[in-house]
């Protein structure tokens, strides 16, 4: 298995986890605010399991770290210092709470620099989490990945802040709150590129002295100088970040800039004074005032724990951070990086599988395709249910469908979407008839037709779409479903704004009593949003009662109510990688080849989240929900 974990960068907020900290002794003190990203440099590593050693090989030196998987030999060389001592704290901590066998990590590639304020070492306790998380299926969230390489590194001499573990959540920015003891951990959904240079000052800093000293201003204030720094740490700094939040989260780099500026200068008015020899930073402020580079800049600010250690910028584009790389780096002579921040990758793609038999709705199955049969939109139109659900897909801004039919099918399906009506009919069509005629045509451009050759599950239909779906993510959308939102935004465009948000897969989630379950893909997991968001755990095919209550239930929910599968999924084209293994090696399940088993490992390698979808899905699949789905789909209203 391979795994990448990037490093970690500050935007904004920096010295506030500590110092938000101190609430658990001073209530009076505001909390922490940060804003932090993953950087696109990071460890790459190929992990395997062992049957009883940690063995851990790096690119940062020649010697091999071997070493027994017990509790006492980890903890005696945690507490020795140095990269191996982080390696083992983590498997320490993770031995101390799962029962576990070793590790064989073999961390091959490092392009992240260490020691310039990245947090190389915290990468590295992270890599390690997430190798015992991944290998043995600990079923860790991404937060609790992050925990671990917390609790791992504090195993070591060395004393990290609590936001050196945030890239774990990868190159994406999260915003960190720090109440006490309590840390708090909001995914940010960007809204355009961001262009960021980081650059090493080549100088030299003090972090041990910086932190001395501003930490002497806490728990409470006994002077002008250290009240200014609890408030810049706490309300100031809160503020700016904030409003760099918002600025991520519209795209606007110019007021991302703005607050860079401005967060600098703050900074110095408060912080500077408490440590003068360190934080007068003249090599950092050089850089910041550099006069070639600013017609090409944004803004710019120090990172970590600030001082004459690196620096970021925040250019306008990618051509001119090119340009400001090469004045620093010919002019300054200093060391430069990039990092870009991205939204998550649109989802241009629909996968619809309409290839089933209908068995439970024959006899009408042998004279029409279910996928066939009339509903009324909530427009008043009679249309048939595939058409309901395109409309429901391109109501995400979804550009291109794929609908997998059976063998023999296709001619029916395009016939409705690609062949308008002969022109005698066409003529006898009512004005708004003929404007329907020509909005199927219009939508069936979008759509591509498939046929599975043979009927071997849902997983199996799936994989029909693999070459046209590419390495893109996808929408996947049953074909025998209908779906409704409670509000203005459809279901789709709901489970697309939290794909986009959070970067990773996400699965459509209803609430379903415990009678009912066996009917449904279940899941669980943790609360990311109260009753809205979950990161996954683990996903289970139609589960018996007894095994739901004794693994399944989702804390803060009643005891007969579980999360189910609703119907629709964002997901990532690797799911094709483990459909291609089972239909490879003639895994199945119940004589079919099935999409959760599938699902459940591609949790396992990337993460997935689950959305509580605001809507109703309605099952066209039985003869009596047919029934009442389309009774009640026509006289939907929301709100």
């Amino acid at each position: 298995m391979k795994l990448f974990v990037p490093g970690r960068i500050c935007l904004f907020g920096e010295h506030t986890d500590w110092a938000g900290g101190y609430r658990r002794i001073n209530g009076a003190l505001g909390m922490g605010y940060s804003l932090i990203s993953g950087t696109n440099q990071g460890l790459f590593a190929e992990v395997n399991p062992h049957p009883s050693k940690l063995i851990f090989r790096t690119t940062l030196t020649d010697e091999v770290f071997e070493i027994p998987m017990t509790r006492e030999a980890l903890l005696e060389e945690a507490q020795k210092g140095g990269i191996f001592s982080y390696v083992a704290g983590v498997a320490y901590q993770v031995l101390t709470h799962y029962r576990v066998h070793g590790l064989e990590i073999n961390n091959y590639k490092t392009d992240l620099p260490v020691k310039k304020g990245l947090s190389s070492s915290a990468a590295t306790c992270v890599l390690v989490a997430r190798a015992f998380n991944r290998i043995y299926d600990l079923k860790m969230t991404i937060r609790g990945e992050m925990e671990f390489g917390y609790l791992g590194e504090i195993t070591t001499p060395s004393r990290c802040g609590r936001l050196d573990q945030g890239c774990a959540y990868g190159d994406r920015p999260v915003m960190m709150i720090f109440d006490g003891d309590q840390v708090d951990v909001k995914e940010i959904a960007v809204g355009d590129n961001f262009y960021f240079v980081i650059v090493d000052l080549c100088a030299g800093k003090d972090t041990r002295e910086i932190l001395s000293k501003l930490n002497k201003c806490y728990p409470f204030a006994e002077n002008d100088l250290q009240r200014g720094v609890q408030e810049y740490l706490g309300t100031i700094s809160a503020s700016i970040t904030k409003n760099a939040v918002k600025a991520i989260e519209c795209g606007d780099a110019a007021a991302l800039g703005k607050l860079m500026i401005e967060s600098q200068a703050a900074f110095d008015r408060a912080c500077m004074p408490a440590c003068p020899t360190q934080l007068t930073s003249p090599i950092l402020h050089k850089l910041l005032s550099w006069p070639s580079i600013q017609s090409l800049i944004l803004g710019g600010k120090g990172v970590g724990s600030q001082g004459d250690g690196t620096a970021q910028l925040l250019v306008k584009d990618e051509a001119s951070r090119d340009k400001v790389i090469a004045i620093i780096e010919s002019e300054l002579k200093m060391q430069c990086m990039k990092l870009t921040i991205s939204p998550a990758r649109k989802v241009r793609k629909a996968v619809i599988p309409a290839a089933g038999f209908g068995t439970r709705l024959f006899p009408a199955t042998k004279a029409v395709k279910k996928e066939l049969f009339p509903v009324i939109g909530r427009d008043g139109v009679a249309k048939p249910v595939i058409q309901a659900i395109v409309e429901e897909a391109l109501s995400g801004d979804i550009e291109e469908i794929c609908v997998i039919v059976q063998k023999g099918d296709r001619p029916l399906f395009e016939e409705y979407f690609h062949t308008p009506p002969p022109v005698e009919h066409f003529a006898k069509l009512s004005k708004d008839a003929q404007r329907i005629s020509k909005y199927i045509s219009d939508i069936g451009h979008k759509i591509t037709f498939i046929e599975q050759e043979t009927q071997n599950g849902f997983g199996d239909a799936v994989y029909c779409a693999r070459e046209w779906v590419g390495n893109e993510p996808f929408l996947l959308m049953l074909g025998d479903h209908l779906f409704a939102s409670y509000t203005d935004t459809s279901c789709t465009r709901q489970l697309l704004e939290t794909y986009e948000k959070y970067g990773r897969s996400v699965v459509g989630l209803m609430l379903t009593p415990a009678d009912q379950i066996r009917h449904f893909g279940t899941v669980t997991g943790n609360w990311e949003e109260k009753q809205s968001v979950i990161a996954i755990t683990e996903f289970a095919e139609k589960p018996d009662a007894q095994y739901a209550a004794e693994h399944l239930h989702i804390e803060e929910l009643p005891d007969d109510q579980y999360c189910t599968v609703f119907g629709q999924y964002v997901i990532s084209h690797r799911i094709f990688e483990f459909l291609e293994e089972n239909i490879t090696k003639n895994i199945r399940e119940k004589g079919e080849f099935q999409l959760t088993s599938c699902l459940d490992k591609l949790r396992q390698e990337e993460g997935f989240m689950g959305y509580l979808v605001k809507g109703k899905r309605f099952d066209i699949g039985l003869p009596h929900a047919y029934l009442e789905s389309i009774q009640e789909f026509a006289n939907w209203k929301h709100g």
